[in-house]
């Protein structure tokens, strides 16, 4: 061991510790989003709000009811790994919604190869992640600059 801390003297987070803060903030941000989305979806299933996993829900009301939770549980997954982002913060909830691509697109093949609902649910979900986590993302923008209007010296 070198001895050295991993901050360097100018306070500023050295890189290997600050790719590690990087990945954690991304990882918790879409954690928050998948935790609470399957949380809610277990819940409305549990109270047959929603039908039985893996039968059919044509329902408009029911996927808009699913898409308005997911939205919001989006935007605060953007704001989560902007507020933990080591430095960056756009720039992580964006890298955020870009992987959150992958099981959006994802949803959209499995929709397509079976017949769960309608389609335009899993491709609305897939195009609204990114820009749900760059909101969450101004969200923690303009909490900052309000923290900073509130207390300058702290």
């Amino acid at each position: 061991m070198s001895g050295q801390s991993d901050v360097a003297t100018s306070g500023e987070v050295k890189p290997p510790l600050r790719l590690l803060r990087s990945a954690a903030a991304i990882f918790l941000g879409f954690a928050a989003v998948v935790v609470l989305s399957l949380g809610t979806d277990q819940v409305l299933h549990m109270l047959d709000v929603y039908p039985p996993w893996g039968e059919r829900m044509d329902d408009a009301r029911l996927l808009l009811l699913a898409l308005a939770y997911r939205t919001v549980y989006t935007v605060l997954g953007g704001y989560i790994a902007a507020r933990l982002a080591p430095g960056a913060p756009m720039r992580h909830a964006v890298i955020l919604g870009l992987i959150g691509l992958i099981p959006g697109i994802g949803g959209v093949i499995a929709a397509v190869t079976s017949d769960l609902g309608p389609l335009w649910f899993p491709v609305v979900l897939a195009l609204a992640g990114l820009p749900c986590c760059w909101l969450g993302g101004v969200l923690h923008r303009a909490t900052q600059a309000h923290r900073q209007v509130s207390h300058p010296n702290g």
